[in-house]
């Protein structure tokens, strides 16, 4: 089964999206970007790491842009191959260009502005082959 970790601190968007990922997967959610890493390390430690990752880029403790950082610095250290790390998309009602250039080039693979419309999410998870 997927294992899916959400990082938000908005408790509307995480049902929101936990009630949408649950379809596909087994969804964990987090709070803030400090829990997220945890979490991610933690699952590492216990051999079921997160095929997904959903990150609020505005998280507080730390945000969803340091902890994606932090997220690829340990796959890095790890060795993992682009096949074998995790797919992360990230959330935020944010939409200026430099935080989702800055995203990109940070590592992950979407990026989705909220409010979010699960039709367009499918679809994006459609064409990163993450769903059917």
């Amino acid at each position: 089964m997927v294992r899916i970790l959400i990082a938000e601190d908005d408790l509307a968007s995480r049902k929101v999206i936990s009630k949408f990922l649950s379809n596909y997967g087994e969804c964990y959610i987090t709070i803030d970007g400090m829990e997220a890493l945890e979490a991610f390390i933690m699952a590492w430690d216990e051999g079921r790491p997160y095929d997904w990752i959903c990150l609020d880029i505005m998280m507080p403790e730390l945000d969803g842009i340091k902890t994606l950082k932090a997220i690829r610095d340990i796959e890095t250290q790890k060795g993992l191959k682009e096949d074998k790390r995790a797919k992360i998309i990230m959330t935020t009602a944010l939409n200026d260009k430099d935080s989702v250039m800055n995203a990109f080039e940070t590592g992950c693979v979407a990026y989705a502005a909220k409010p979010l419309n699960m039709d367009k999410l499918a679809e994006v998870m459609k064409k990163l082959n993450l769903i059917r």
